[in-house]
């Protein structure tokens, strides 16, 4: 059986084809996240292959994890970056965490943040997993799902 890292660019680079893409493709093994992480470098492309506040982006992550799937018969955590757009936003939703951070220690009350992806709100969990202050919570169901930043009650 091909590695699976073959198996992701090789189904990568069929997708940006049959897109019209020149774009060029580098996989690699992200252990910390347990994925597969596709980075794409779409010169002139990069706006396009990103989309509007990056549904492109996540559109390709979908299907190239679907055709993956199927051709390997198991799941595939795959992450798709396109010119480091989602590198930067991991970097704004990490500020926007330690801001909120602040805002629950001072007030003392909980902080509710809203309209964030599944992939959004793990990278906010990750980030404040190893914080002494707060906790962070996932609450709501589907599409009203949201992350709560909570003030660590005292031992």
């Amino acid at each position: 059986m091909k590695k699976v890292s073959v198996v992701v660019e090789e189904t990568a680079k069929e997708l940006l084809s049959l897109m019209g893409s020149n774009a060029s493709i580098a996989v690699e093994e992200d252990k910390v996240n347990e994925a597969v992480l596709v980075k794409i470098n779409a010169g002139e492309e990069t706006g396009l292959l990103i989309g509007k506040h990056g549904e492109t982006l996540y559109s390709l992550q979908t299907i190239i994890g679907m055709v993956v799937q199927k051709k390997l018969g198991e799941w595939i955590r795959i992450v798709v970056d396109v010119g480091d757009w989602r590198e930067k936003q991991d970097e704004r939703l990490k500020s926007l965490a330690y801001q909120i951070v602040e805002k629950t220690i001072e007030s003392g009350q909980p902080q509710p943040i809203y309209n964030l992806t599944a992939g959004q709100r793990r990278v906010v969990h990750l980030a404040l997993a190893e914080s002494k202050d707060v906790i962070t919570q996932s609450e709501g169901e589907g599409e009203d799902r949201y992350l709560v930043v909570k003030p660590k009650t005292k031992k």
